[in-house]
């Protein structure tokens, strides 16, 4: 028989395929500007609908017609300020310097932190000398959705503009509320960051998509088969398509679209909600395709760092959103 030959299996562009190791996803790096604001915000997974909108895309062959896309809808509660964190530098790496913490925080907070340290310095008292950059402390209010849960994610939230800018932004948003609409707007490109939905522990046909051998094969028709020389060094090598853990890794989508930004839940509440969430409470926003997670998941986005070649398309008027029940 011929020797058969075909690619190998499964993406090898994450590795390793392991859980996660918290459900509030993690922001490596963030963008830089002048503005002096978060660059970050949060919301939950609602659920998908589809939108239409007159495409005018200068290069589209559907401009000046009406289209259809589908959309992902993001429950986006006001975040809290709970805290302000000082960072100077050690040659190539952030050093956190103080922590300032809210004297007066929710109570819903101790469920995510078992004991608030009394801080004695203000804000005012800290040396901006070693200071290099200046973060917010936030943590998400799910109370205020229909999700059933009170306790809340706590992060940290970049700001831009000069140390100067950031310690007096930091102050007046000291223990307040901020929303939505103050970091994102309707037609910019955000990047997403998300935990996937968990799958568990998944064979190599699931889990790298291998071919299922044939009924003649000996033994077993699921496995990878004869492994030769990826056994050679004492030890089979991770880039085997073997079993594991699938799914509930941390993933990271560039350049998604908002297409509609709104206070307004009627208008994105489907009749009788939405499967497996409830009703939208909050403001929500329109991100165009698919998202990454399960429904009531926490979603982590930012304003995108435009490295995929998207450019900014203009804030679009829609037309038509789908309200009809999701119920069936």
């Amino acid at each position: 028989m011929p020797k058969a030959s075909n690619p190998r299996s499964g993406s090898m562009q994450f590795w390793p395929r392991k859980r996660a190791r918290s459900e509030v996803a993690r922001v490596r790096s963030w963008i830089v500007t002048d503005e002096a604001k978060p660059l970050g915000f949060a919301g939950y997974k609602v659920g998908m609908t589809h939108v239409l909108y007159t495409d005018q895309h200068a290069n589209s062959l559907t401009k000046g017609m009406e289209v259809s896309v589908p959309v992902t809808v993001i429950e986006c509660p006001p975040i809290k300020v709970f805290g302000i964190r000082f960072y100077g530098r050690d040659d190539t790496r952030l050093l956190s310097l103080s922590t300032i913490l809210s004297s007066t925080v929710d109570k819903e907070l101790a469920r995510s932190i078992s004991r608030i340290k009394k801080v004695k310095k203000t804000a005012d008292e800290v040396s901006m000398a070693e200071v290099v950059e200046i973060r917010l402390l936030v943590h998400t209010q799910p109370k205020l959705t229909g999700i059933g849960k009170k306790r809340p994610e706590i992060f940290e939230l970049a700001i831009g503009g000069r140390k100067e800018d950031q310690l007096a932004y930091a102050k007046s948003v000291f223990g307040k509320d901020i929303k939505v609409e103050d970091v994102i707007s309707n037609g910019e490109h955000i990047d997403l960051h998300a935990i996937t939905k968990g799958k568990g522990f998944q064979g190599p046909v699931k889990r790298f998509g291998i071919a299922i051998k044939s009924h003649k094969s000996e033994k077993t028709r699921r496995n990878p088969g004869s492994l030769g020389p990826w056994k050679g060094q004492g030890h089979i090598m991770y880039r085997v398509a073997h079993a594991g853990q699938m799914g509930y890794h941390q993933r990271t989508e560039y350049n998604k679209w908002v297409i509609g930004l709104g206070s307004d839940p009627s208008l994105v509440n489907a009749a009788g909600g939405f499967k497996r969430y409830g009703a939208v409470k909050e403001s929500w926003l329109l991100v165009v395709g698919s998202v990454a997670g399960a429904s009531k998941r926490l979603i982590r986005f930012n304003p995108s760092f435009r490295i995929k070649g998207a450019k900014r398309r203009d804030e679009v008027q829609l037309s038509h959103i789908n309200i009809t029940s999701h119920q069936g």
